[in-house]
C-alpha cells in the first residue's frame, strides 16, 4: 500500500511538474517575442480544453461512464460566466476579481444542472447514459438560441421572443441576443488564469481520485454489484464524479467564452463534446497527464498544418488515426513497456551505486 501511494504521489507530482515548466517556458516565449501572434491567441481555449479533457476523463476514464452532453456543461458555465461577468461590470472593477467570480459561478450552476440532470441519468448505464447526455447537450443549444436577456437601471430583463420585447431604457444593454449568442463581451480571461484554473482543476480530480471516494469510485466502475455488497453507494459515488466534471467543464466554459467578445450556442454543441472525448481516448482513459498533452497538442495542430490549407483537415485526421493504431499496436505498446523497464532499473541501479 505504502509503495503503491507512493508513486501516486510521484505520478502527480510529475503531472504538476509538466504543467509548471510548460507554463514558464511559454512565458518565456511570450516575453522574448518568439510565439506567434495566432499560437499566443490559442493559449486561453488550450487552457480551457485541458481542463475540459481532465474533467470529462473523471466521468469516462475514472467512473468509466461514456459521457457525450460534456459540451452542454460548457455552454452553461460559459454564458452563466458572461452574465456574472458583464452585470458586475460596474460594482467590481477589477477585472482579475470579475473573473474569479465569473469562473466560480459559471462552475456552480454548471454543477448544479449536472446534479439536476444526473438524478435520472446515472440511473442508466452504457449506450442509453451516452445518448441521454448527447440529448442534454442539444437541448442546452437549443434553448440557449431562444434566450434574450439584457439589463438596465430598472434591472434585469428575459425574453424568448426578441430583444426588443425586453424594452430596455436608452442606458440598457442586451448581454444574450438569441440566436447570436452573448454580444458585447469584455475580454477578461488570460493566460494566467488559465493556468491557476488548471490547476485548481488537477488539486480536486488528483486528490479525488486518490482519496477514499476515488477508491470508492474505482469500486463500482469494476463490479458494481460488489462494491454496492460491501456498503458503497453507486449513486452517491456516480453522483460525485458527473457533478465535480461538470463544474469543472462549466468553470472552463466561463474561462473560454470571456477569452472572446461575441460567443453563440453552435460553439458548444456535439462537435466540441466529441472532440473533448478524442482528447480523453488518444491520451489514455483514466490517463490525466496523457489528457493535457493530447488536449494540447490536438488544439495546436490545426494551426501548425494551416500550411497545407484545403487538405489540413484531412491530414490533421490521418494523424489522428496513426496515433490511435500506435496506441493500440500491442508490440509497440510492450517495447515501450520494457523501455520504461529499464529505464527505471538503470536509475535504480545507479542509486544503489551512489549509495554505496
Amino acid at each position: 500500500m505504502r509503495s503503491l501511494r507512493l508513486r501516486s504521489n510521484i505520478d502527480n507530482l510529475l503531472t504538476y511538474g509538466l504543467v509548471i515548466i510548460a507554463y514558464i517556458v511559454m512565458r518565456i516565449l511570450i516575453t522574448s517575442g518568439n510565439i506567434s501572434s495566432s499560437l499566443q491567441g490559442q493559449l486561453v481555449p488550450i487552457t480551457a480544453y485541458i481542463v475540459m479533457a481532465v474533467s470529462l476523463n473523471l466521468t469516462v476514464g475514472v467512473l468509466g461512464e461514456l459521457s457525450l452532453g460534456h459540451a452542454g456543461f460548457m455552454s452553461v458555465g460559459a454564458f452563466s460566466g458572461v452574465i456574472t461577468a458583464t452585470l458586475l461590470t460596474d460594482t467590481i472593477p477589477m477585472t482579475w476579481l470579475r473573473l474569479a467570480l465569473a469562473l466560480l459561478i459559471g462552475g456552480l450552476i454548471a454543477g448544479i444542472f449536472g446534479f439536476l440532470i444526473g438524478i435520472p441519468v446515472l440511473r442508466l448505464q452504457g449506450d442509453y447514459l451516452a445518448i441521454v447526455t448527447l440529448a442534454f447537450g442539444e437541448i442546452i443549444k437549443n434553448v440557449m438560441n431562444t434566450i434574450y436577456l439584457g439589463y438596465d437601471a430598472n434591472g434585469i430583463r428575459i425574453s424568448m421572443e426578441s430583444a426588443n420585447a425586453l424594452q430596455l431604457a436608452e442606458d440598457g444593454k442586451v448581454i444574450l441576443n438569441g440566436p447570436m449568442g452573448a454580444i458585447g463581451i469584455t475580454k477578461l480571461s488570460t493566460f494566467n488564469a488559465g493556468f491557476v484554473l488548471i490547476l485548481i482543476t488537477l488539486f480536486i480530480v488528483l486528490n479525488l481520485i486518490n482519496s477514499r471516494s476515488g477508491r470508492a469510485i474505482k469500486a463500482v466502475r469494476d463490479d458494481k454489484i460488489a462494491a454496492e455488497s460491501v456498503g458503497i453507494s453507486s449513486w452517491r459515488y456516480r453522483m460525485m464524479a458527473f457533478v465535480t466534471s461538470a463544474t469543472l467543464a462549466g468553470a472552463a466554459g466561463a474561462l473560454y467564452a470571456l477569452n472572446y467578445t461575441t460567443v453563440v450556442a453552435r460553439k458548444f454543441d456535439f462537435n466540441t463534446s466529441i472532440l473533448v472525448l478524442v482528447f480523453v481516448v488518444l491520451g489514455g482513459m483514466g490517463n490525466i497527464r496523457g489528457s493535457i498533452i493530447a488536449a494540447t497538442v490536438l488544439t495546436v495542430l490545426p494551426e501548425v498544418l494551416r500550411a497545407f490549407n484545403e487538405v489540413r483537415m484531412l491530414v490533421y485526421a490521418v494523424i489522428l488515426i496513426l496515433v490511435m493504431l500506435v496506441r493500440n499496436n500491442l508490440t509497440l505498446r510492450q517495447l515501450f513497456q520494457k523501455i520504461g523497464i529499464k529505464r527505471r532499473n538503470s536509475l535504480a541501479n545507479n542509486k544503489e551505486g551512489d549509495d554505496s
